[in-house]
């Protein structure tokens, strides 16, 4: 098929991309490379060099729509940033996407849209964003579902959990992860805000990449995207510490105001209706991003 990636220089984007054009897709990257790397591009697609703030004319069959704001502290610091990127930005997408005919699939999020989860959240679960971020997502997400009712489309909304592996930047995404695992790989002391017992839903970057692909060609609606089992930050430390060899124990430090106590997912409805599982063991994908990264240096 013909896709369009917005994004695709990025994280998560260009891991889609790699796998479209493994199956043989005819792909094209939308990105303005304000987070995206040039590194990431696949030689296989083509590229575009667009901000999805402006007007966009696009030529496919579908849309992965990844591009994004996507640092909390940058939306609470420049809502109007984030909202002009995440919402502005998708009716930019989803207008361009009606004008060629395709359906759009978006990356949304889990944590920064369900709040404190007692329970792995379910996508029907009530909706307690607890920054712009979290608002704007959402706000993007009922964009598509207006979309769908007012113009019979078929667009997806997916909300990921806490996605790692390759091609994460700590200084971008933000992930723990990825924090952990640089700093290991350049000897530097790592810290854990709180007592560590705070859980996370992790899920593995080409698992994602998959549910996205998976996503293309379903009737539309909202599907959670993560593995549904909880891991807290001190247990993700010890996991990190063993896939790199590091010896030292992590230095401790107040905890940061907001940061959710407990975020899980629960992905059955697209185990159901996507077909799609996370296959990735987390240590497995640990050592993958360990390995990964060490080839960077």
């Amino acid at each position: 098929m013909r896709a369009t990636v917005t994004g695709g220089a990025g994280f998560i984007g260009s891991a889609v991309v790699d796998a479209l054009v493994a199956r043989g897709d005819d792909v094209t990257i939308v990105d303005n490379l304000s987070s995206g790397k040039g590194e990431n591009l696949n030689p296989s697609a083509r590229f575009v060099e667009a901000d999805i703030r402006d007007p966009l004319e696009l030529a496919a069959d579908v849309v992965f729509h990844l591009a994004a704001q996507a640092d909390v502290s940058t939306s609470v610091a420049r809502p109007d940033f984030d909202a002009a990127v995440n919402v502005v930005g998708t009716v930019h997408v989803l207008e361009a996407a009606r004008a060629c005919g395709a359906q759009v699939v978006f990356s949304s999020t889990g944590g920064a849209i369900y709040g404190e989860c007692t329970r792995p959240a379910r996508e029907d679960d009530p909706r307690q964003p607890l920054s712009p971020y979290g608002v704007a997502k959402l706000s993007a997400e009922e964009y598509l579902a207006t979309w769908n009712r007012l113009h019979a489309a078929k667009h997806v909304s997916l909300r990921f959990g806490n996605v790692y592996g390759p091609r994460q930047d700590s200084g971008l995404e933000g992930g723990v992860v990825a924090i952990f695992l640089e700093r290991m790989a350049r000897g530097e002391p790592t810290t854990i805000f709180g007592d560590g017992a705070q859980e996370r839903d992790f899920v593995y970057v080409e698992d994602v990449a998959q549910a996205v692909l998976a996503a293309a060609g379903n009737e539309g609606g909202v599907y959670n995207v993560g593995s549904g089992e909880a891991t807290s930050i001190a247990a993700m430390h010890e996991l990190c510490r063993r896939v790199a060899g590091d010896g030292r124990q992590p230095e401790y430090e107040p905890p940061r105001p907001g940061d959710l106590k407990r975020s899980v997912l629960d992905p059955s409805r697209a185990a159901a209706e996507l077909g799609w599982v996370p296959e990735t063991p987390l240590e497995d994908g640990l050592r993958r991003t360990w390995d990964w990264l060490r080839s960077q240096a």
